[in-house]
């Protein structure tokens, strides 16, 4: 591939602004445009590093810029500093809490869901209106963040550190709330509590979106490796009707069999109409790799 045919692929994706969220202007456009011009590059001659370098920094200089503009000059939402500051000592504390934990659920994990819970969040009415709380966005931003963190032997880990930070009363009880009202097992349960925060929706969503698509098929696989698990046993059927009690229970399953006890669940239990518009497509993907999954598992692909 000639400099100029190179430049004429490689610049194009580096202007493009990956947070424009508007459903009504070029986003999706952009979007498709995007998806096209990456394409081009995994398919030109350009050596594997100049793909790979390609592929990854068409939205990753612009991410940061966004999330430091969004920050700038604003005082953290308690007695603290910056709220740059604030978020840097979250963002620690992630990967102090995370570092042991396979890449089904590490902190890469957690950012993941932190952007896109601040991109869902942009897409909402009435949380990044400029009448909306000036909080929102930091509500959101922090509640991503720690809502991984905590496991039975660091219970109140997250309630510890917004404490610590001095975040105001009603907006650590806000955060926490969200955090509590996350899981899936809750949700089957009947339990999900409705009275959470408008900011529950899309930080929830993200957590689920990451679940799914390309992404959660990588996690899928991951996590099913790391217990053992096989890939698929035509023998071994999906439970259906879950509750909480037979989700939890230590039944042999396959990896294959969560995509239909959970994954493929999960885009009709989005809370927000931008989850609902980014599940479609990330629900698509899963349901075509599933059949190309079987046809290839049958010999017959």
């Amino acid at each position: 591939m000639s400099t100029a045919k190179f430049h004429g692929i490689v610049r194009p994706l580096l202007s493009l602004n990956p947070f424009a969220t508007d459903p009504n202007d070029k986003d999706e456009q952009s979007k498709s445009f995007t998806r096209k011009k990456r394409l081009q590059v995994f398919q030109s001659n350009l050596p594997l590093q100049s793909r790979y370098q390609v592929s990854i920094s068409v939205c990753s200089l612009e991410r940061e810029k966004k999330l430091k503009q969004g920050r700038e000059g604003k005082r953290t939402i308690g007695s603290g500093g910056s709220w740059e500051e604030t978020v840097r000592k979250a963002e620690k504390l992630v990967e102090e809490a995370m570092k042991d934990n396979d890449a089904s659920h590490d902190a890469a994990h957690v950012w993941r869901v932190r952007d896109l819970a601040l991109s869902l969040a942009r897409e909402e009415q009435g949380l990044s209106l400029p009448s909306s709380n000036s909080n929102t966005m930091q509500i959101v931003e922090l509640a991503a963040l720690l809502h991984d963190i905590e496991i039975p032997q660091r219970k109140k880990l997250s309630k510890t550190f917004l404490t610590r930070e001095g975040i105001e009363e009603s907006t650590k009880m806000k955060i926490l709330r969200i955090i509590k009202g996350m899981g899936f097992k809750d949700e089957l349960a009947g339990s999900a509590n409705n009275d959470l925060p408008p900011e529950f929706g899309v930080v929830q969503d993200a957590d689920r979106l990451d679940a799914i698509g390309a992404i959660g098929i990588a996690r899928c696989f991951t996590f099913g490796g790391s217990r053992n698990r096989v890939l698929h046993d035509p023998n071994i059927q999906p439970r259906s009707d879950l509750s909480k009690e037979k989700y939890m229970k230590k039944d042999e399953q396959t990896t294959v069999n969560h995509f239909h006890e959970k994954l493929l669940q999960l885009k009709s239990l989005m809370k927000t109409k931008a989850g609902q518009r980014r599940a479609e497509r990330r629900h698509k993907f899963m349901e075509e790799f599933l059949v190309e999954f079987y046809e290839e598992w049958d010999g017959r692909a």
